[in-house]
């Protein structure tokens, strides 16, 4: 059985900084893509950010591009995502995904796991 655990959010003011975690159970971390997506109230779940199985190649949306840097422990089966310079714009639930691909893409509909994501709220 496949679990991915989401956890990092919380409650930061506008400029702060968060990481979160997600670790994965039920699988061959190693051979999968990882994604962080977000949704915020009211709007369609988002990319925000995807690594490869080495972590040797990661994309970002551009909304993220310079504030958040994901990565990857493979020994730990843990994805990261650290975020910095948090804007309000930022709050959402923030997801973590498994593709079991070979390049990563932006595309919710290809990602074959999800967690149940965690909380993230900036204030301004």
């Amino acid at each position: 059985q496949v679990q991915l655990v989401e956890s990092g959010g919380g409650l930061v003011q506008a400029g702060g900084s968060l990481r979160l975690s997600c670790a994965a159970s039920g699988l061959t971390f190693s051979t999968y893509v990882m994604g962080w997506f977000r949704q915020a109230p009211g709007k369609e779940r988002e990319f925000v950010a995807g690594i490869s199985r080495s972590g040797g190649t990661r994309a970002y949306a551009d909304s993220v591009k310079g504030r958040f840097t994901i990565s990857r422990d493979n020994a730990k089966n843990t994805v990261y995502l650290q975020m910095n310079s948090l804007k309000p714009e930022d709050t959402a639930v923030y997801y973590c995904a498994a593709d079991k691909a070979w390049v990563v893409t932006r595309q919710l509909h290809e990602y074959d796991y999800w967690g149940q994501g965690t909380q993230v709220t900036v204030s301004s």
